[in-house]
Order: structure tokens, then C-alpha cells, then sequence
């Protein structure tokens, strides 16, 4: 499932570095933090590797 939002691309990249350990658990907030808890590695890897071309800041619900 492809991002539909550059926040939501970077809010999944955040995710996936914190799911990695490559930055502390700690610092996620928000979207990002409930993000890691609740999708697989792989889910946020399709979401932050979206192209951000054309897309929106964000995307209202």
C-alpha cells in the first residue's frame, strides 16, 4: 500500500528506522510511533520507498 502523503512517507520512514534500531524508540511521536507498533517491517518499508512526487503534504480524512 503506497503512501497517499509525504507526511505519511516520513512518518513511515521514521517507523522503520526506530523498527530497525537504528534510532531509539524514544524519539517516535505521534503517527510514527503507532506506526511501528502496529505494521510489519516490510508494510513500512512499501510506505517510506513511495514516490513523492505529486503527492500532497497532507491529506485530510
Amino acid at each position: 500500500m503506497p503512501a497517499k502523503s509525504k507526511a505519511q512517507q516520513r512518518a513511515a520512514g521514521a517507523a522503520l528506522s526506530a523498527k530497525r534500531g537504528e534510532t531509539p524508540k524514544s524519539e517516535l511521536k505521534g503517527v510514527s510511533k503507532e506506526m511501528e507498533r502496529s505494521m510489519s517491517e516490510r508494510q513500512l518499508e512499501e510506505f517510506a520507498s513511495t514516490k513523492i512526487k505529486g503527492k500532497p503534504e497532507h491529506v485530510s480524512k
